[in-house]
């Protein structure tokens, strides 16, 4: 049975932090499109400020295991472009309605 995450990941707020979003942001659709396909991803966008900006992403997730989740978020372009600054990853259960 697959296990499901609801991860919260803030961004840096140095100057460059919108800029590293922005060239990272090709390779993570091309990566979420990727575990769209394979079931992996399930829901995911950006957080915004009050001012419409770009500040992070939430993102349900699932694998079959936290080794996998693990490998996934040390692939992640905004984990190695230095754009998620803070990561929070809890369990998850997709309400069946």
């Amino acid at each position: 049975m697959l296990k499901q995450y609801f991860i919260t990941a803030y961004d840096f707020t140095d100057a460059e932090a919108l800029e590293r979003r922005m060239a990272a942001r090709p390779a993570h659709f091309a990566g979420a499109r990727k575990l769209k396909e394979s079931g992996n991803f399930l829901m995911g966008g950006a957080i915004l400020s009050p001012e419409g900006k770009m500040i992070g992403s939430s993102l349900y997730m699932q694998f079959q295991n936290e080794e996998e989740l693990q490998q996934w978020l040390g692939e992640e372009p905004y984990v190695t472009q230095k754009v998620w600054d803070k990561i929070e990853v809890k369990p998850f259960r997709v309400a069946e309605v």
